[in-house]
């Protein structure tokens, strides 16, 4: 049944002015193009990493830069919700921690506590408990600003950076972005430098007396949480007595990780927090702002500023290569001469971005697999990511069918370095093979639940989409366990959980795409309730949305959410993959398209359905609604054209 209770969806229209529309895109898109090829936009979080920015150079005593704190402070009261608080996605519920930075960091750069908005914000924070309940990070900061005694953070020792693998609790058995935000913190909580602070500003208004920070959260085991949260006891008490000499070593280690992942002015993981916490790690053992690794560590967070007219604030990391490599789809699907000429040049721009000397993190668990995939930032050598490496390799793959590219041996290895990575049960996760220490997420450091990199079907998705473009057999040993895994993890109602994308709409695209390249019978079933379910959730007026709320713990089922540009894009593109072209529900989504699209030819999108970590990140890639549009009209247009209603490609 169709949901939701917006306007009609507009008559299906002629693939003349479906083509009218797709090349206003097209063009739009190839003006956006960067003079080396290629294609960035911006990603916009929430309000802590901006916040979390201007209290960086408040625990710094950098200099005052009144006028990019004042355009910070216009950003965070703008995305300030009618709940007083902050969400950590557009049109969301008020989220505790963000809004205590938020208000912090207001508070920092001179707003007075008693105008209306801080009011709000402060009987919001107020009312669910205060920011001693805040989550672990944003405790550590209140911590290092001395609002709240360390007791309330979690004791995670500097020694352990020191401890053998074997051991249930190590680093390498996290997923990378924690193993790069734990690293510097480590050091961070062993030497507990006081923030500078030179305003002197603090937020005792901010805590409840009583209230004390959770024992336990929604997605950890009672068991194993009162395991841990005994551990941490122990560990409080035997921390004084600790051996200084292997103190020292433990932080020299840390200090030698950091500094050989610092890639340059891409930063340390090219995340903001791990970037963050390294110059912090930088800054308390007495590393002048001079000293190149500081500098250079300090200089990469700058990279990620975002500064308009009125308005900044500061992106969590940026996506080029994925941005890049979707458009070049995108543009190729298009199909014209200029089209094809930039997607060229964005695959040239790519192709030496292919990591082929450094074995990162991931050799831990997989020595003897060679480095050659690519990142999702400009560098990132240590961290090159599956889903990024599939979705570059599948274009180079269609641009050497064009026009004989040359593209044979990047493609090969990583394809190499692709297979290498899939894991026991046959998936694969984003950047490590057979990350599930499921355990890991009762520590009280992961209260977000968010510590590993297991196999998720989106990324597994997106290899064997590769792999079946690539011509790799359905009865191969890898294929068959890929499909075993992608197979297992479709739903009672037909979907797939979307891991990177929001949220079931994107893991059944994703998983219907690679299904019709395996292109088996024996997938036709899973393709065929993949697409009723993608069908009785369209929207009354013709597109399709999913909210960030799909990720709660409790999920039963869909529930309605207003259309937006990507996920109605991602439908039609999964209802194009499981052979629905000729569907009504696909003429509606198209129509729905056109009416959507602006006058500058793109489309225009406020929500947030990228995924960062489920129930606690969420990313709005100002891209996807720019692409993911045209790539789905642009397809449209060629399977009604064409004899064959089959999608030629893995995605």
């Amino acid at each position: 049944m169709m949901q939701g209770n917006i306007r009609q969806a507009p008559a299906a229209s002629p693939l003349e002015e479906v083509e009218a529309a797709l090349r206003r895109a097209a063009e739009a898109l190839r003006r956006q193009q960067r003079p080396d090829g290629h294609w960035v936009f911006e990603l916009e979080a929430d309000a802590t990493i901006p916040a979390e920015y201007v209290l960086l150079r408040h625990y710094l005593a950098e200099p005052e830069d009144s006028a990019l704190e004042a355009k910070i402070g216009a950003y965070l009261r703008r995305i300030q919700g009618a709940h007083g608080g902050w969400p950590l996605f557009h049109g969301g519920a008020f989220d505790l921690s963000a809004s205590v930075k938020a208000y912090f960091c207001l508070k920092m750069i001179g707003d007075d506590p008693q105008a209306p908005h801080m009011a709000r914000a402060r009987a919001a924070i107020l009312a669910a408990g205060g920011a001693r309940r805040a989550n672990v990070f944003t405790r550590i900061l209140l911590a290092q600003f001395g609002e709240l005694s360390w007791r309330y953070v979690p004791t995670i020792p500097v020694e352990m950076i020191l401890a053998p693998r074997w051991l249930p609790v190590h680093l390498s058995k996290m997923s990378y972005w924690a193993r790069t935000v734990l690293v510097p913190l480590l050091v961070l909580q062993a030497l507990r430098v006081r923030a500078r602070n030179p305003r002197g500003v603090r937020i005792p208004e901010l805590f409840c007396a009583a209230a004390r920070p959770p024992r336990r959260h929604g997605h950890q085991h009672p068991g194993w949480a009162m395991f841990f949260n005994g551990l941490d006891r122990v560990l409080k008490l035997g921390e004084p007595f600790w051996p200084r000499a292997l103190r020292r070593r433990a932080i020299a280690r840390c200090v030698d990780f950091v500094t050989e992942r610092l890639n340059g002015e891409d930063g340390l993981g090219a995340i903001y927090p791990a970037m963050a916490n390294s110059v912090m790690m930088f800054d308390a053992l007495g590393y002048p702002p001079d000293h190149p690794d500081r500098a250079i560590a300090r200089r990469s967070i700058e990279k990620l500023l975002v500064v308009a007219d009125d308005e900044a604030y500061c992106q969590p990391c940026v996506s080029p290569v994925w941005d890049t490599a979707l458009v070049s789809h995108a543009l190729m699907e298009a199909g014209g001469q200029a089209d094809m000429a930039a997607a060229r040049r964005g695959l040239e721009w790519l192709r030496p971005l292919q990591e082929l000397e450094v074995k990162g993190d991931w050799a831990e668990w997989r020595p003897d697999v060679r480095p050659g995939g690519w990142a999702f930032q400009y560098r990132n050598a240590h961290y090159p990511d599956l889903d990024d490496t599939a979705v570059v390799v599948m274009a180079m793959d269609r641009a050497r069918d064009a026009c004989d590219a040359g593209y044979d041996a990047a493609i090969d290895r990583a394809v190499e370095w692709t297979t290498g990575l899939q894991s026991r049960d046959g998936g694969w996760g984003a950047f490590d093979a057979d990350n599930h220490h499921q355990y890991l997420n009762n520590i009280p450091f992961a209260d977000h639940g968010a510590l590993l990199d297991p196999p998720t079907a989106d990324v597994s998705a997106r290899c064997i989409s590769m792999l079946a473009q690539l011509g790799e057999a359905p009865d191969s040993s890898r294929m068959r366990a890929a499909l075993g895994f992608l197979l297992r993890e479709q739903l009672a109602d037909g979907s797939w959980f979307g891991r990177w994308g929001v949220n079931y709409i994107y893991g059944t695209w994703s998983a219907l795409c690679a299904l019709n390249a395996v292109g088996t019978e024996e997938v036709a079933p899973a393709i065929r309730r993949g697409a009723e379910w993608l069908l009785a959730i369209q929207n009354a007026d013709g597109g399709w949305g999913e909210a960030c709320d799909s990720y709660k713990l409790d999920y039963r089922s869909y529930e309605a959410a207003a259309s937006t540009a990507s996920q109605t894009a991602w439908a039609l593109l999964g209802l194009m993959a499981a052979g629905e072209v000729d569907h009504p529900a696909v003429a509606r989504g198209i129509a729905w398209l056109q009416a959507q699209q602006d006058d500058d030819g793109l489309w225009s999108q406020e929500a947030h359905t990228g995924g960062g970590f489920p129930r606690v990140f969420y990313l709005r890639y100002h891209g996807y609604p720019k692409f993911f549009p045209l790539w789905a009209l642009a397809r449209y247009r060629n399977l009604k054209r064409s004899n064959a209603r089959r999608v030629p490609h893995g995605m």
